[in-house]
């Protein structure tokens, strides 16, 4: 029997109808870069603007100032005491990089920031001269630090693993890069060489527009040589292509993920811990200042080291050579 319908659900009907039409025919909602004024493209470029790595560390900062209190926009009286509670537990150099994140998420809204009142800027430089600015320095892992580390390393039960973490500390010591370079090595950016290897690093911390530069390592004797190593893990790891340095498993197993900047510090820790160091002085740019100090007892030029290291002035270089070298300058009387 066919059922016949009311007048209001007639009307119900055909207001369905018309309203599943005009949702068909309704633009699509336009994206985030189209409501802000830009265009996906010109937002994907301003997104690029900074590293991942700088992104993170200021998401960081804000979820922090909110998680205390905090808002955007922000009065520069509560910046201020913000400001005054965070310098007794942080650093002067952790202090400043919140205080750029608060700037720049106040920019990016177009509004006044606070960090630029006077009265922020009084705190701030209250705080230099109270706490200072001199940044912690982790201790150097120079050569026969290096070498003590190789004989535990290979001491391990898990050979793969061993392979691994001797690939790591002789190739971010002999060619001093950054922990997240070294994270960011890639096999197509290896070139073999008569000499050694070269490794192209597309880019790095102090070049985000992405030149690139090339780190060359030389062989050396036995087995110390660092591209001995890195044949050797390339090897035992069956890694043909991506990611350099990855995760292994307890099991001893390669995983086909890359390991990431803070990976790297814990195997130079651990690494570390091994020959009864302390894990707490040390983190991954060790093995960086210890190249850079290691060079310098050595005679090298800071040009010879910045070519290696890529550091843009011998100031910057200076702060790597830690005070281990100062011991065998002479005395001039």
């Amino acid at each position: 029997m066919k059922k016949i319908r009311t007048p209001q659900e007639g009307a119900g009907a055909a207001l369905s109808a018309r309203s599943t039409a005009a949702s068909n025919n309704a633009p699509q909602t336009p994206s985030e870069g189209v409501l802000s004024g830009f265009s996906a493209i010109a937002e994907q470029f301003i997104a690029a603007s900074q590293s991942a790595a700088t992104k993170r560390a200021y998401a960081s900062d804000l979820k922090h100032f909110f998680a205390n209190g905090g808002s955007v926009p922000a009065s520069p009286a509560a910046l201020a005491e913000y400001l005054a509670r965070c310098a007794e537990k942080l650093s002067v150099a952790t202090l400043e990089r919140r205080l750029t994140a608060i700037h720049k998420a106040h920019l990016e809204k177009n509004l006044e920031s606070p960090a630029r009142s006077e009265t922020v800027k009084r705190v701030m430089q209250g705080v230099r001269r109270v706490l200072g600015t001199k940044q912690r320095q982790v201790q150097p892992i120079v050569k026969d630090d290096l070498l003590a580390a190789l004989v535990m390393i290979d001491r391990q039960k898990m050979p793969i693993k061993a392979a691994r973490d001797r690939a790591l500390l002789l190739i971010g010591f002999a060619s001093a890069m950054r922990r997240s370079e070294l994270a960011a090595v890639r096999v197509e950016h290896l070139s073999y060489l008569a000499n050694g290897v070269e490794i192209f690093l597309p880019s790095s911390k102090t070049d985000q527009e992405r030149h690139g530069r090339t780190v060359f390592i030389p062989h050396a004797n036995g087995e110390r040589c660092p591209v001995r190593a890195l044949a050797h893990w390339l090897e035992v790891s069956e890694i043909r292509e991506g990611f350099v340095f990855r995760a292994v498993s307890r099991h001893d197993r390669v995983s086909r993920d890359g390991l990431s900047a803070q990976s790297v510090a814990l195997v130079v820790k651990a690494s570390v811990e091994r020959v009864g160091g302390d894990a707490k002085k040390v983190s991954g740019h060790s093995l960086r200042a210890g190249y850079c100090t290691s060079a310098a007892e050595k005679g090298l030029q800071p040009w010879q080291i910045r070519e290696q290291t890529g550091h843009k002035s011998d100031v910057t270089l200076a702060r790597y050579i830690r005070p281990v070298a100062r011991r065998n300058i002479p005395s001039l009387l």
